[in-house]
């Protein structure tokens, strides 16, 4: 989608604090991050959201996760982190481009809600 913000990203006409890339994903730093350490997983292959994946996406869901457990291990964060989803604007989701939220870092449990500052 040439209007979509992370196609642009993950073709580099936008730039980001990137962190880790391979043939199917980008993972950049979140611009208003929710934890101490929050990234995003874009896949480069454009889905409006994981309400959009179809059967033919399994593999790439799959390695998505993958993906973002090496992004734990590179960050680490791969005691304990959450992946998030946001579906649709009901769910939260601000960009129409699939993308999973890596959230860690935090010193102890009273920093571990979703919507704790970093």
């Amino acid at each position: 989608m040439e209007d979509c913000l992370f196609c642009k990203i993950v073709k580099k006409k936008i730039p980001s604090e990137e962190i880790l890339e391979n043939d199917l994903f980008l993972a950049i730093c979140d611009i208003h991050p929710k934890a101490p350490v929050h990234v995003l997983v874009l896949p480069k292959k454009h889905i409006v959201s994981a309400w959009h994946l179809k059967e033919p996406d399994t593999k790439l869901a799959g390695e998505l996760i993958l993906f973002a457990n090496s992004v734990a291990q590179k960050l680490g964060i791969a005691k304990g982190y959450k992946l998030v989803f946001n579906v649709g604007r009901d769910g939260g989701q601000v960009i129409d481009h699939l993308h999973l939220h890596v959230l860690g870092g935090w010193k102890n449990d009273h920093d571990r809600d979703f919507g704790a500052k970093p």
